[in-house]
């Protein structure tokens, strides 16, 4: 038996020397390169394995270790949600927020239902079939964008502060949005049925509304605790207290923790920041947390890794997942553009902006998350999705990520960029 410290020693690291490896040697962002090599090094794993099966077993002992619906959705996310929402400036936040309101929300419901759609008729040509409620399951997944891969690529590429907004905001929103809808299906699979669109509007009342307002509440106290204390070493643990205990008393009153965190992390990042803190301490509170959010989307990227390796990564569920990579885009494609046009009704957009939110909706952290929490059995198909999820993520950050650059300086006009 492996203990808890052992296990995080393991995988802390790893992780250390993958992102050194990544800075040094590859040339690459740290969560980029520690994909390329726990890719990498999961395949050598898989190779070996015949010739060195203790390497297999010693690999499988770690994975049944980690309770992974316990340590990613009632923890690590807690922590990655709050950091992408340090990211974003809420002034920018509220000129933008009714087309992050419809990207988060339409765009992510539409983007659930047609990848869910697309897989089943995709699969059924390959003679692979895959149920509703698990088809369901990879839509929720799959279609929330990762917020803090999406805004270190356009801040990169120097994307218009208009569209950054609409992105990243969206990324932030949806993977709120997204966790809802999965948690929804998901508890609706275990009790053997389908949750109605009543059920699910009750659920984004309830818990999404219940959640964003108990994140405003809590982080208006915490607010106001910063403005009394001039110490960033006091005022870091308040922002780590207000992560992790907001996010543990929200998912214990069975409300949305993750758009708990979303509205938590905000408050700090417009007011908390601007008005209650110096300088000294926005600087280590900033720094703080973008080390968090790196060291946890490594760790993810580990564990998956780890996942991969006592996998049995068939033929058909590499199959899967490369026929998943144009259904994500197309759905993306197809909900982004519907969402556009509704609001081109009311405002304007930037031209070459469906293309560029298609291709900019970076899957990351969330996405890997979720697959992990995933529950064995049950017509869930657990290694499949797993699997699928894998290779479009992997492909997304890879591909989408390191050509996102090109595509805005092609599709954007000069007066924008």
């Amino acid at each position: 038996m492996i203990s808890l410290f052992e296990l995080l020693s393991v995988l802390v690291t790893i992780g250390a020397l993958f992102s050194f490896a990544s800075v040094r040697l590859l040339r690459l962002p740290a969560t980029i390169g520690t994909m390329v090599l726990s890719l990498g090094a999961s395949v050598l794993l898989i190779v070996a394995t015949p010739k060195l099966p203790m390497v297999h077993a010693m690999a499988e002992r770690l994975v049944q270790q980690i309770d992974f619906n316990q340590v990613v959705l009632h923890g690590m996310l807690a922590l990655l949600l709050f950091a992408g929402a340090l990211q974003l400036d809420l002034k920018h936040l509220r000129r933008q927020r009714v087309p992050v309101l419809v990207l988060s929300v339409v765009t992510t419901a539409l983007a659930t239902v047609l990848v869910a759609v697309l897989m089943r008729w995709s699969l059924q040509l390959v003679h692979v079939e895959l149920s509703v409620i698990a088809a369901l399951l990879f839509g929720a997944l799959i279609s929330p964008t990762d917020p803090i891969a999406v805004l270190d690529m356009l801040r990169r590429a120097k994307a218009p502060p208009e569209l950054e907004v609409q992105l990243a905001g969206e990324s932030l929103f949806n993977d709120g949005v997204g966790a809802v809808i999965f948690l929804a299906l998901l508890g609706a699979s275990a009790g053997g049925g389908y949750p109605s669109a009543s059920v699910f509007g009750w659920l984004l009342l309830l818990k999404a509304g219940g959640g964003i307002a108990m994140g405003v509440g809590l982080g208006y106290v915490t607010y106001r605790l910063l403005r009394l204390v001039d110490d960033y070493k006091v005022e870091v643990l308040l922002t780590l207290a207000l992560a992790m205990g907001g996010y543990a008393l929200a998912d214990s009153l069975a409300l949305s923790a993750p758009l708990e965190a979303v509205a938590a992390g905000l408050l700090v990042s417009g007011p908390g920041r601007s008005r209650a803190m110096s300088e000294l301490t926005r600087e280590h509170v900033e720094r703080f947390w973008e080390l968090v959010d790196d060291a946890l989307n490594v760790v993810l990227f580990l564990m998956l890794g780890l996942q991969i390796v006592v996998l049995p990564f068939t033929r058909t569920y590499l199959i899967a997942g490369l026929i998943a990579i144009p259904v994500v885009l197309v759905s993306r494609f197809l909900s982004v553009g519907a969402s556009v046009q509704a609001l081109g009704l009311f405002r304007r957009h930037i031209p070459g902006s469906v293309a560029v939110l298609t291709w900019g909706g970076l899957r990351g952290g969330l996405a890997v998350a979720l697959a992990l929490s995933l529950p064995r059995g049950e017509g869930l198909g657990h290694d499949m999705l797993l699997a699928i999820t894998f290779v479009v993520v992997v492909f997304s950050i890879l591909v989408q990520g390191l050509t996102l650059p090109m595509l805005l300086r092609r599709l954007l006009p000069r007066s924008v960029s």
